[in-house]
């Protein structure tokens, strides 16, 4: 619905211990942003919380490595990423919505604000209070110092060999190869990041762990509820959890940076809250804190509690990686407070929340990965482009235009700069920008006093009966695509409203007819395509003004409309009843044309890559780095492939729903799969000497999904489903073992 709902926006809290990059804008900042303009032009209540996450092992290594505090660390880096964001017009300001506090507004905030950590002490006691913690001893990797001293090493301070991949390099608790999560104590070779000359040994610690076994049959009933809704990556991540049956999940650890545990006893000092429990617990902090700063301080519960006649609806943006600590922990938490506020204990059953309880998310529409030169971006080792940088050379909206075009909805897409220069020259200059100038320049010709042939004295609705309804359709498929965070197909429609715009004009031709002529008739009708041009270039404004602020704005106020943009209904767009003004007489292009061979130049200050050696490998023994040869040359009739090329290969999963026997092929099946989208794909198979129709129905396959579409014999395939092939005459395709959603991505 639009116009009457409470929309609560979370954005994933980042690591202050470095700037933002363009990975991170691309999957957890712009979206967020896009969506909450369109909530509040559709006269929504929309409150937006997010914030620097400031304590964990990612600042405290950061802090060793520059030798100073931590605090120094994040004090830098919060100040610079919440200027960034600004610059790239993200709404973290006005803190309150123009149109009054009952609408909300948004907060980017600090986990080392004292509110916050009073609030999470709070809930961290009731939840110890009601049971929902347990003690347990655990194994964890020791630092032994020369003087018989020593400290326990955190996941960020242990590096080694992934048990699951093998890669090195890996984390204590994760390897950013593979992505594969697990303990500490299973990794490989394990030396101290920070002094590896140091020995290592497994030493015994006691912590606290939350009961997430407890909400195991509530998050598959939440799971189960919003099947529909969420992403097939989302389900599929979250399933993965459930399946495995969840287990109790430390919430200390041995770090002194952070948030103290509020227990007393000598038992937890030199230990803090585990910053999984802690920065997750900052969008509802987050939210009553804005309410105290900028409201009422129970304002908060608009947006958080649950109402029985009321439309609520909670977003969590975030990258994919992320996905689990939204869709399984936080809720739990969630849970876990809602039991106590019902005077309940870890003894009751866990329920989903009702009316008075905090909500838990509707969506998570969770992206995929921004990858540069096929890898990941990675801030740590420095594989990346920094977005303060970037922003200091080009104009944010075209940062904005092409993160938002290629935006990793469904799967990674990779950043280059030959792309971002043809994107912006070929798509969004040569259309848009292009319709926008042309008739800003062609109006400019026209007198620009009402009576005087201005161009409003040319405005003719009625020869654009037609072209109203293709806008109105344009605009009704716009506003779905972005209910359904379909972001980059809700900006290729509205570059299509451009489209029209340009045809329209090169049809009428109006720039003949700027002089007095005869045929008054002919003239005024041609001349009126450049009104309707306007009308369009309105409409452009308000639906680009999600993705594309700053030039939206540029382009109102060059039309010559006298309110303010912002305060413009999103289906404004498609008023035909409003008056055409005209347009100031000097104007400028939207955008800055990019010269090919100066981003060359820029490419080199922007990309920061720290090349790893490839052709040593480490292994570890008592904590001290051994070098050993790496064995380099493939076994005959193999060439190797190298990782980054593998790992552009994208594998997903996919459910065949129709088989067809090809038009022009008779060896070739037209297969329909389920791709875990609404549209599905089609992929032309040769598969058909070894499959009947029947035997494919319905049977679930691993295909290609990132393989380019191209025709075969006139029907054009859409990917590539793999196939095992004995060189006998023997095909097999390559399935599934167990049961997974259409969609999943295979690794």
């Amino acid at each position: 619905m639009a116009g009457n709902d409470d929309v609560l926006i979370c954005v994933a809290w980042p690591y202050a211990n470095g700037p933002l990059h363009l990975g991170h804008v691309a999957g957890c900042y712009l979206p967020p942003d896009i969506h909450a303009r369109f909530e509040r032009a559709r006269g929504n209540r929309v409150l937006m919380v997010s914030g620097s996450d400031e304590h964990g092992t990612p600042i405290t290594v950061t802090a060793e490595q520059d030798g100073i505090e931590p605090q120094e660390v994040v004090d830098q880096f919060h100040s610079i990423n919440a200027q960034a964001l600004l610059d790239l017009g993200c709404t973290w300001l006005p803190n309150v919505d123009k149109r009054g506090v009952e609408y909300g507004g948004s907060l980017f905030n600090r986990t080392s604000d004292y509110r916050h950590k009073q609030k999470v002490q709070d809930n961290f006691k009731q939840l110890y209070d009601a049971g929902f913690f347990e003690r347990r001893t655990m194994q964890q990797y020791y630092e032994v110092h020369p003087d018989g001293g020593g400290r326990f090493l955190p996941d960020r301070y242990i590096e080694g060999t992934c048990p699951s991949c093998g890669a090195d390099g890996a984390r204590g608790d994760q390897c950013d190869s593979c992505g594969a999560t697990y303990e500490s104590s299973e990794l490989k070779n394990p030396i101290s990041k920070m002094n590896p000359e140091l020995d290592v040994e497994i030493r015994d610690t006691e912590h606290l762990f939350y009961r997430l076994d407890l909400f195991q049959n509530a998050l598959e009933q939440h799971a189960k509820n919003n099947h529909s809704v969420w992403k097939p990556n989302v389900r599929a991540m979250t399933k993965q959890w459930l399946d495995m049956g969840l287990r109790p999940r430390a919430v200390t650890r041995d770090l002194e940076w952070g948030i103290e545990v509020p227990l007393e006893g000598t038992d937890w000092d030199g230990k803090c809250i585990y910053v999984w429990f802690e920065a997750v617990q900052g969008y509802l902090t987050c939210s009553q804190i804005w309410a105290e700063s900028y409201a009422v301080s129970n304002m908060w519960e608009n947006w958080w509690l649950e109402r029985k006649e009321s439309n609520q609806r909670h977003y969590y943006f975030l990258g994919k990686d992320n996905v689990p600590f939204h869709t399984v922990i936080w809720p739990a938490i969630l849970m876990g407070l809602n039991h106590i506020r019902n005077g309940k204990t870890a003894d009751d059953p866990v329920m989903l929340p009702e009316s008075g309880d905090l909500r838990l998310e509707d969506n998570v529409p969770a992206m995929e990965y921004l990858m540069l030169g096929g890898g990941q971006f990675s801030k740590s080792r420095k594989h990346a482009i920094w977005l303060p940088s970037f922003l200091q050379r080009f104009d944010p909206d075209t940062l904005r235009y092409y993160l938002s075009i290629n935006m990793p909805e469904s799967h990674d897409t990779d950043f280059t700069w030959n792309e971002f220069v043809d994107r912006i020259n070929n798509e969004l200059i040569a259309t848009y920008g292009n319709f926008a100038n042309r008739v800003l320049s062609l109006a400019a010709r026209l007198p620009d006093t009402p009576g005087g042939e201005s161009l409003p004295d040319f405005d003719a609705l009625q020869y654009y009966e037609g072209l109203c309804s293709t806008l109105e359709q344009l605009h009704s498929d716009m506003t779905v695509s972005l209910e359904r965070h379909r972001y980059k197909e809700a900006l290729r429609t509205a570059m299509t409203a451009a489209q029209h715009g340009n045809q329209l004009l090169q049809s009428a031709m109006p720039w003949k007819h700027l002089k007095t002529e005869t045929d008054a008739v002919g003239r005024n009708e041609s001349l009126s395509s450049l009104a309707f041009g306007w009308r369009i270039c309105r409409y452009l404004s308000i639906v680009t003004q999600p993705f594309l602020p700053f030039s939206a704005e540029k382009l109102w106020k060059m039309l010559g409309i006298q309110t303010e943009l912002c305060d413009s209904h999103w289906d404004d767009a498609i008023d035909w009843s409003s008056s055409v003004s005209t347009p100031l007489s000097t104007y400028e292009p939207l955008f800055k044309r990019l010269d090919v061979e100066e981003i060359v130049k820029e490419e080199q200050s922007l990309v920061e890559h720290t090349e790893d050696s490839n052709d040593v490998t480490h292994s570890v023994k008592g904590g001290k780095k051994e070098k050993k040869t790496m064995k380099t040359e493939a076994p005959e009739g193999i060439e190797y492939l190298d990782f980054e090329s593998f790992m552009k290969v994208e594998l997903r999963v996919g459910t065949i729903l129709t088989v067809e026997d090809h038009p022009n092929a008779d060896r070739l099946y037209v297969v329909k799969l389920d791709d875990g989208s609404e549209e599905g794909r089609t992929i032309c198979a040769g598969i058909k000497e070894h499959y009947t129709s029947e035997e494919l129905l319905n049977k679930t396959v691993v295909f290609v999904a990132n393989l380019k579409p191209r025709p075969l014999r006139g029907v054009v395939s859409e990917g590539m489903m793999l196939a095992a092939d004995d060189g006998n005459g023997s095909v097999c395709l390559v399935t599934i073992d167990g049961d997974i959603g259409s969609g999943s991505l295979v690794r």
